[in-house]
């Protein structure tokens, strides 16, 4: 039997895993407990010969809407050294769906915004739902991207366009024809068409899929993918230690009126005609 988790649900239905993110009253945002256990999840199901595929989906209303800012508004992130190990923390989180020893498969609906689009983009494939909204609004309160898959995986213009803007309302339809996710159905297909997927992909040869698997990430580090991604997290994390007026004031918001108040004041920002999405 898999071990009981706070923030997550685990099935193992060999040949795969379901994984599911479990904090739906708080859209499954990723505080630093899931981070830990989602670690621990990985480290089972690499040991589990009878394991072959991951599939991550979200309860409730949304896969999620990304790294916990409430939990983040109560760390003392003052410091460059706390603020540079934070930062790594969520860059290795996304990372660890890139580099793992197994397919995985993430299968988004609702919201799957900022770290968790990230983490949507780090898994070999992703499955949505016609309702979901994607996108990486960082930008839109002074911060940066800490992990810049994005652009190694759709053309530049898209990839600017997204990241400058900041938009949180890509629709899945978009996505697909982007690149960024590989099928979208229905609400209620969704998790089957992901595990539909995921046993096909189980019915492959292991060895050859393994192989194959490194072959395409080799195909990316040949273009130094490691190396850009460091280079983008150094950036992030000046742009957070030096900070700027959107970030301080929107983090003076969240500490003093809560999470959804800032998030009320970035959005009207943006509702102006020029700059709204």
């Amino acid at each position: 039997m898999p071990p009981t988790f706070e923030t997550l649900e685990l099935k193992l239905q060999p040949p795969v895993a379901i994984l599911t993110l479990n904090r739906p009253d708080r859209l499954n945002a990723i505080n630093r407990l899931m981070k830990r256990e989602i670690g621990q999840v990985w480290d089972i199901v690499a040991t589990d010969a009878g394991i072959r595929v991951l599939v991550l989906h979200g309860a409730g209303r949304a896969f999620s809407a990304g790294f916990d800012l409430k939990e983040a508004a109560t760390r003392d992130l003052s410091g460059v050294g706390q603020l540079w190990s934070a930062l790594r923390e969520s860059f290795d989180f996304i990372m660890q769906f890139w580099d793992a020893p197994k397919p995985s498969i993430a299968a988004v609906h609702g919201y799957c915004l900022a770290g968790a689009f990230d983490v949507a983009l780090a898994c070999d494939l992703t499955v949505a739902a016609e309702d979901t909204r994607l996108g990486i609004p960082e930008v839109r309160f002074g911060a940066s991207i800490g992990c810049l898959l994005l652009p190694w995986l759709v053309g530049p213009k898209a990839a600017k366009e997204l990241l400058l803007t900041g938009t949180d309302t890509l629709d899945a339809h978009r996505a697909l024809s982007l690149g960024i996710v590989n099928r979208v159905v229905s609400r209620d297909e969704l998790l089957p068409a992901a595990l539909e997927l995921a046993h096909e992909i189980a019915a492959v040869d292991e060895h050859a899929l393994a192989l194959t698997r490194n072959a395409i990430r080799r195909s990316f580090d040949v273009r130094r993918l490691r190396q850009a991604l460091e280079a983008g997290f150094d950036t992030a994390t000046l742009v957070s230690a030096t900070g700027g007026p959107e970030r301080a004031e929107f983090f003076r918001i969240s500490k003093e009126k809560g999470l959804q108040a800032a998030i009320a004041w970035r959005d009207q920002r943006f509702a102006r005609g020029s700059g709204g999405t």
